[in-house]
């Protein structure tokens, strides 16, 4: 898998590229924002790690332009010094995948990147067959049905792979919310059903069942 490391710190930039590459990573290796940044809009990227406190363009700026600018759903795996709660708010606002406080154990960062592995279905092959007619690409945010292209906004791509992995089983609307929603996000229900309403029309009302009083239940064959 192809992994892009912005980290201006010598020493750790070190620990963190031999650990990577010893995992079998192909790293890319950033000291600055701005290169971490034309690397990551020129080039697929299984997953990315960014330190916060880069030289001219902080990791949280290369963050915003992908999300903002390029819409880019490169998994991000945000990395700080800083201790406060404002920078960890303002990187899942921004769209980061997750967050880790320095100094940290390569055993933490190992949990952390096999989290975002089974999140995001990396290492596996890219296409999930719903039925006969429909497949899935999670990482592109796209659905193939009956050979016609269609593109997912995020959250409607979050809840269709979380169906996907828990797939035949109910899963209630509060499942939804603590797997899917990162940190101080509040969706109600009715934006969930929103959601779920977008992804019947795609998929087909028989894919997504609502159990009433319970949740949802999607049937994939």
């Amino acid at each position: 898998m192809k992994v892009l490391l912005l980290e201006d710190d010598n020493a750790l930039s070190d620990i963190l590229n031999d650990y990577l590459n010893h995992k079998g990573y192909e790293v890319t290796l950033c000291t600055k924002g701005e290169d971490a940044l034309e690397h990551l809009i020129d080039d697929v990227y299984d997953f990315a790690i960014l330190d916060v406190n880069t030289p001219t363009m902080s990791g949280l700026d290369v963050l915003k332009q992908l999300r903002n600018d390029y819409k880019s759903q490169t998994p991000i795996i945000v990395i700080t010094a800083y201790q406060d709660t404002k920078h960890l708010k303002s990187a899942f606002e921004l769209g980061s995948d997750d967050y880790i406080k320095k100094p940290f154990d390569l055993e933490e960062l190992e949990q952390r990147i096999n989290r975002l592995c089974r999140y995001f279905s990396l290492g596996t092959s890219n296409e999930i067959k719903i039925d006969n007619n429909i497949s899935f690409i999670p990482q592109e945010s796209i659905v193939f049905k009956d050979d016609k292209k269609i593109h997912l906004a995020q959250k409607e791509r979050d809840i269709l792979k979380y169906f996907v992995n828990h797939s035949n089983r109910v899963i209630s609307s509060d499942e939804l919310l603590q797997n899917i929603w990162q940190y101080d996000e509040q969706p109600t229900d009715a934006t969930i059903r929103v959601y779920i309403k977008n992804l019947r029309e795609i998929l087909g009302k028989d894919k997504i069942e609502t159990i009433r009083g319970i949740g949802y239940k999607f049937e994939q064959k």
